[in-house]
């Protein structure tokens, strides 16, 4: 089969379209015939070797064999079933978060069955392969609030891109007052997906605007967290999804003060797994309350000029490859 495969760390050009044996499913896996996959930004650090810790867990100097594959969010059709399998059989459509095993970006992949969930029947596969992780980091970083309440405020930070463009949607199916962040050319999209304000961070800074909000949902960390918790409600809470990892020293480290000193804002890290959420987002979906936005899609021999236009930081939504 044919597989994007990269045996350095570095950039896109460093990405090969090879072929490869097809892969063979263990007995609590599945083989898929892979139809779509979609960038992440886990593609983009795992190639790059960033930050340190994805080094730790595939390969300190060069990705460890079994690991020279990039691509986790996937859609397609089970091929073959391992004995223990029981939730599907060939020809089922599916779509889920490889997060483990990666591969997304071939012909072929092996997932355990516990990684995948039926394809929702009114979405394509591009579309369906834009939700996993994604749209399961949205969900989870909306929840970090408890149960939102009609009228609330929320701020999503980073709203035109993958995370932030379902994040929005999430949000006012609550009946939030949604505030979508990012540089002006996503500012079409986040206000047709219902955003109710639109910053350009390249002109305004959200926590100096006097503003408070009862969720930050952030997917592009970078200021201090004095900053954001300036701009919380006295209960607001602050979710980070993406950001450096000097931020999530300290949002961890002002976490474990936080109790000590009477703090009520609450500062958390969206880490709760993939595909969790996943079959609720399905029925979204399927009920027409949730889209995928794709800014553009590529073809699996693209997967470098898809790579470069995702780490340009350009895209709206999400970028899908279709194979």
């Amino acid at each position: 089969m044919k597989a994007i495969v990269f045996t350095r760390y570095g950039s896109p050009d460093d990405l090969e379209l090879k072929e490869i044996p097809t892969p063979v499913p263990r007995d609590d896996e599945v083989l898929l015939r892979v139809h779509a996959a979609s960038v992440n930004s886990w593609d983009w650090e795992f190639l790059r070797g960033t930050p340190f810790v994805n080094r730790l867990m595939f390969g300190l100097l060069k990705p460890k064999p079994g690991k020279q594959s990039l691509g986790a969010d996937i859609a397609g059709t089970v091929e073959k079933v391992g004995q223990r399998v029981t939730r599907f059989q060939p020809g089922d459509e599916v779509f889920g978060d490889l997060w483990d095993s990666w591969g997304g970006f071939a012909e072929y992949a092996c997932a355990p069955e516990t990684s995948l969930e039926y394809k929702p029947a009114n979405a394509t596969f591009a579309e369906a392969a834009a939700v996993p992780q994604a749209g399961v980091l949205a969900l989870q970083g909306i929840r970090q609030a408890g149960q939102l309440e009609p009228g609330q405020k929320v701020l999503i930070n980073g709203a035109g891109g993958g995370v932030g463009s379902f994040a929005i949607q999430l949000a006012k199916l609550a009946g939030a007052e949604v505030t979508g962040v990012d540089s002006a050319h996503k500012s079409d999209v986040i206000r047709a997906l219902g955003a109710d304000h639109v910053i350009d961070y390249t002109q305004v800074d959200f926590s100096k605007t006097g503003q408070r909000y009862d969720l930050i949902l952030d997917c592009q960390c970078y200021r201090s967290m004095f900053d954001n918790l300036r701009a919380l409600t006295p209960a607001g809470t602050f979710a980070m999804i993406g950001g450096s990892m000097a931020r999530v020293f300290q949002l961890w480290l002002l976490s474990l003060i936080a109790p000590l000193i009477g703090e009520r804002r609450k500062l958390r890290l969206v880490a709760a797994g993939p595909n969790k959420g996943l079959a609720e987002l399905k029925e979204l979906i399927e009920a027409g309350q949730l889209v995928a936005v794709i800014d553009r899609t590529y073809s699996l021999s693209e997967v470098p000029e898809a790579l470069h236009y995702f780490g340009a930081g350009l895209h709206r939504g999400k970028i899908a490859i279709s194979m």
